[in-house]
């Protein structure tokens, strides 16, 4: 019990109360205690964890069912609606960072997120499911990915990333999604009309699931953080693995879930599609906000393991026409290679 006026000190803080409060209550109002501090982690974790299944669950369900309601093959829904929403991360971090007068870090978040799509996504992805990569179907995209790539990697070599060339990755992007969108052929009706999904219902999934992976990436970063940090882990590999991993969650439960349920082509699709956006929407938009400064370790380390990344995924796909586990353990064994020489 407190006396009138009387500084105290309790559960490690000082706290104060004045004669008149200090005589109504009998003890301080107190903060959560660590154990319940803990606990709530553990709780945001397990939402986190739950929010990225659920929303991977419905954001393939959405995709699929818009993919047979508008007949649009599965794959141009991934490279379209699944990989360009996944990538939303990347965009909100990127555009946040150019209007604070720091562009520099969309090229980070970009090529870093590349290599993990390929590398790290891709990777895991066919360790839980083996993956096929018809490359009959993907030749365009594939194509599209690389070409996009090469040309990043020359603007690389200059000092900065003017606004008419991120206007030209804008340009560039609405050709691309317009010749994807025309040139697509019906996917086969496998269910009749009267049992399909309606469109907002569709939309409404697909829609409801992509909030649920942001969400559920949050969560699952934040709470996964102050883990870390409870068990000593310091800062520096925080950073090089949870938050590095972060932004590319949403990618990473959109293609495991597409594969488990069978439906590899949207995994694929995902993949491709969010690294064509990466670098033709995030760098194109932000370039045309704030000229972005180009740090010279990009061109000379950087993106010689992006174009690497994207040209195994290639080959898998002419070679091999899949991804097996042992070809997906061999892709995470390099992107620990990566963030061994670029740490």
């Amino acid at each position: 019990m407190s006396i009138r006026g009387e500084v105290f000190r309790d559960y490690g803080s000082l706290h104060y109360f004045p004669p008149p409060l200090a005589t109504r209550l009998p003890r301080p109002i107190l903060k959560e205690s660590p154990k319940q501090e803990f606990v709530l982690t553990y709780v945001m974790f397990a939402l986190g964890l739950a929010g990225l299944f659920v929303g991977g669950e419905f954001l393939v369900r959405g995709a699929v069912g818009l993919a047979r309601r508008l007949g649009i093959s599965p794959l141009v829904i991934g490279l379209t609606v699944v990989g360009f929403g996944t990538s939303t991360p990347e965009l909100l971090v990127s555009l946040q960072a150019a209007l604070a007068g720091s562009p520099a870090i969309a090229i980070g978040n970009v090529v870093g997120s590349n290599i993990a799509n390929i590398l790290l996504i891709l990777g895991v992805t066919a360790l839980i499911m083996p993956v096929p990569m018809r490359l009959a179907d993907t030749r365009r995209d594939f194509a599209v990915m690389i070409g996009v790539t090469l040309l990043l990697w020359a603007l690389l070599f200059g000092a900065v990333i003017t606004a008419w060339q991120g206007a030209f990755f804008v340009i560039l992007l609405g050709a691309y999604l317009w010749f994807s969108l025309r040139s697509t052929q019906a996917a086969p009706e496998d269910h009749p009309p009267a049992t399909q999904k309606p469109v907002w219902r569709s939309v409404l999934e697909a829609a409801g699931g992509l909030i649920l992976l942001m969400v559920g990436a949050r969560f699952l970063v934040e709470s996964a953080t102050e883990i870390a940090r409870a068990f000593g882990i310091s800062e520096a590999v925080i950073g090089l693995t949870i938050v590095a991993v972060g932004t590319s969650l949403p990618e990473l439960a959109a293609s495991a879930m597409a594969a488990y349920r069978k439906h590899p082509e949207i995994a694929v699709g995902n993949i491709l599609g969010s690294n064509i956006f990466n670098i033709l929407a995030i760098l194109g938009v932000t370039a045309m906000i704030y000229p972005i400064p180009v740090d010279p370790r990009f061109a000379r380390l950087d993106m010689p393991a992006a174009m690497a990344a994207a040209l195994a995924m290639l080959a898998l796909a002419a070679l091999a026409g899949r991804v097996s586990r042992l070809g997906g353990a061999a892709l995470i064994a390099g992107y620990a290679g990566y963030l061994a020489v670029a740490s």
